[in-house]
């Protein structure tokens, strides 16, 4: 027997003669002894499903306590395909759910309500289909997590460039992506925009092309030019001999005629700003040294009077002496992105959860 249309039956049994004693013509009243016979039937049909309860009990208990481990055995082949902490962590979420919901259901069936579960079950899934149109914003980031997890276009320590910002990964979590940058500050972006923005990442080849340009008069040897700026360049440490370095000929200026450098370094053991500038130095040093002239841009000079009594008096500037400091920070060239990740380590943690890559 239907346990839900019997309740209902023995209600409808119940307030039916309660109503209608309320009526100007009342029909019957309802007497003791029907009460009483509508109280014994109802327990004595209770008593007849109590087993089938029981049973149903019985089998959300044995779903609870199995969902954890089933969900992990369930996962295991999905360790194959990706090794994504957070997409492993939501599917045996979602294989405990599913098992736990089976041992309600089957409760509900035992008990005679199928027809209760049904529309817990559809009102379900509208308040689910409400609710994901109110958090959509959440959900698209959450999906994006779950996308970053599952592709990795970076790692924990890389430097990479997302929307215009640039620093070292330190933590990606479920909600968002911080980075520290090379001022020391923690920017949190959100995953959403990292996965939809074009990721630049620095550290995935550690060979970095570095540039900068010098310009030389028009009265020098341009080709030997070249050839000291290959030697300055080649005689640096740092630079590295593959890729090889190149000295071109950029443009041609009003006063100067402009070579740019360019050299390439390994960017996870040397910065390409300092090397660049230790370069410069070296590079102006020999260009002086080999009376290579680097002049401004050209001025033209009016002289208004030109009156006999003012002739022109040329000063003689005093020489330049070299005065060099021992100050070996000039001479640092390593990776400013091992100080950034020491500092990253250090610093206090602006967002709670795990990393998900």
């Amino acid at each position: 027997m239907n346990f839900y249309l019997y309740l209902t039956n023995q209600v409808t049994n119940l307030i039916t003669p309660i109503l209608s004693t309320t009526t100007s013509t009342p029909i019957e009243s309802l007497t003791w002894y029907d009460l009483n016979l509508q109280v014994t039937q109802f327990l004595h049909t209770a008593w007849q499903m109590l087993p089938a309860l029981t049973l149903g009990i019985v089998a959300i208990i044995i779903c609870y306590l199995l969902a954890r481990p089933l969900s992990y055995v369930l996962i295991k082949p999905l360790g194959f395909v990706s090794e994504s902490k957070l997409l492993h962590v939501v599917t045996r979420r979602f294989f405990s759910i599913v098992i736990i919901l089976f041992g309600v259901y089957l409760f509900l069936r035992l008990a005679g309500l199928t027809s209760f579960a049904i529309a817990i079950m559809s009102g379900t899934g509208l308040v689910g289909l409400i609710l994901g149109f109110a958090f959509r914003d959440i959900a698209e980031n959450f999906i994006s997590s779950m996308l970053l997890s599952v592709q990795r276009p970076f790692r924990i320590d890389d430097v990479i460039e997302v929307d215009g910002r640039l620093g070292v990964v330190k933590k990606v979590t479920a909600r968002a992506t911080t980075l520290v940058d090379f001022d020391g500050n923690h920017i949190q972006i959100p995953n959403a925009t990292v996965y939809k923005n074009v990721i630049k990442n620095l550290t995935a080849n550690p060979k970095m092309r570095g540039h900068f340009t010098v310009g030389i008069g028009y009265d020098n040897d341009i080709r030997y030019a070249q050839q000291l700026a290959m030697q300055v360049v080649s005689q640096n440490p740092a630079v590295i001999n593959d890729p090889p370095s190149q000295v071109l000929i950029e443009s041609l200026g009003s006063a100067t005629l402009n070579l740019t450098i360019y050299f390439w370094v390994n960017s996870s053991e040397h910065s390409t700003v300092k090397v660049a500038s230790q370069l410069m130095r070296m590079l102006v040093n020999t260009y002086l040294a080999e009376k290579i002239s680097m002049p401004d841009d050209a001025r033209e000079r009016i002289i208004l009077n030109t009156d006999a009594e003012h002739t022109s008096h040329h000063t003689t500037l005093p020489p330049q002496t070299s005065n060099t400091l021992d100050d070996h920070s000039l001479d640092d060239i390593s990776s400013d992105a091992d100080d950034i990740r020491e500092q990253a380590d250090q610093s206090r943690d602006p967002e709670q959860g795990s990393n998900i890559i």
